[in-house]
């Protein structure tokens, strides 16, 4: 689509750009062609500023200009003709830490509380960045941002050592971490010259209910193992074999599903006692990429 610009030149409208996406390694690469930035938990966004305006657009190119309203307005006032920058938009709780689980929430209620961190520069003032490395790209974007820490913020990174900026993230309750090959260019789609690693905790929970579908991967439903037995979400089932056998003699057609839980139907419940060790990312408040990978008979 294009637009008129004031003299009657005309100018192409600037067009969603589909996101370069980082492969999951269960260990950070180490040495100098590397840069480590921290993994944002949030909704990946993109940027769109031309003539003073600006727009925001969701992974999938859908329009969230009107959601994000403090960020996009920030945005129209940067110092640029045009630009397409690529980021995250996250809420940060009182630990400095981002937060998915009140990111919803905020969107709606509290506008105000929105961040865009952003992480690459795709197009600057009428010039397509995409095949520039990435060191490039990051000090223009650089640049342009500033030192601002207000609805706009910009994603710093270090060289050297991946497994000790992993290490200093996991200290810290992080998410994870994302590496990247400084001198590669944006590719659009799934790439290795991007790596993200995440950071996970192990927690023990009782095993308050299954579910079995054809097809699909069996889930746990986990609850505190306390007399409040306060549901903190599902968990993928990679038990061994015998560990299986062992939870499906569990289930009890006369247990008492847990009160306001919304399950799939075809959940089956067991009796409280079976406690299981749950691999999860750190820092959230529901469950989120877990496992269940050990079980045993609680006290």
């Amino acid at each position: 689509m294009r637009s008129k610009a004031a003299k009657g030149a005309v100018v192409n409208r600037l067009a969603f750009v589909e996101f370069q996406l980082p492969t999951l390694v269960d260990n950070p690469p180490d040495g100098d062609g590397w840069l480590h930035e921290i993994k944002y938990d949030g909704y990946r966004t993109e940027l769109l500023i031309q003539g003073g305006q600006a727009r925001a657009l969701t992974r999938r190119g859908f329009d969230w200009t009107d959601k994000y309203g403090p960020i996009v307005e920030t945005a129209a006032k940067l110092p640029v003709k045009s630009a397409i920058i690529d980021g995250e938009a996250i809420v940060m709780n009182d630990a400095g830490l981002s937060d998915f689980s009140t990111l919803r929430s905020s969107i709606r209620w509290e506008p105000g509380r929105l961040i865009f961190v952003g992480f690459d520069l795709l197009h600057f003032d009428g010039k397509d960045l995409r095949s520039r490395p990435l060191i490039e790209r990051k000090a223009a974007l650089e640049q342009l941002i500033g030192a601002a820490s207000g609805a706009i913020q910009f994603s710093h990174h270090i060289g050297g050592s991946g497994h000790a900026f992993y290490e200093a993230a996991d200290r810290m309750g992080m998410e994870g971490m994302v590496s990247k090959r400084a001198s590669a260019p944006y590719r659009s789609g799934r790439t290795e010259s991007w790596l993200k690693t995440k950071c996970y905790e192990e927690n023990d929970y009782e095993v308050a209910a299954v579910l079995r579908e054809p097809g699909r991967p069996n889930v746990a439903y986990m609850v505190t193992p306390d007399n409040e037995r306060r549901y903190v979400g599902g968990a993928f089932i990679t038990l061994n074999e015998k560990m299986r056998e062992r939870l499906w003699a569990r289930v009890n057609a006369r247990a008492k599903p847990l009160q306001g839980v919304k399950v799939k139907p075809g959940t089956q419940w067991l009796k409280p006692g079976l406690v299981g060790r749950v691999r999860h990312l750190k820092g959230e408040l529901l469950l989120r990429h877990a496992t269940l990978t050990e079980i045993w008979e609680g006290k």
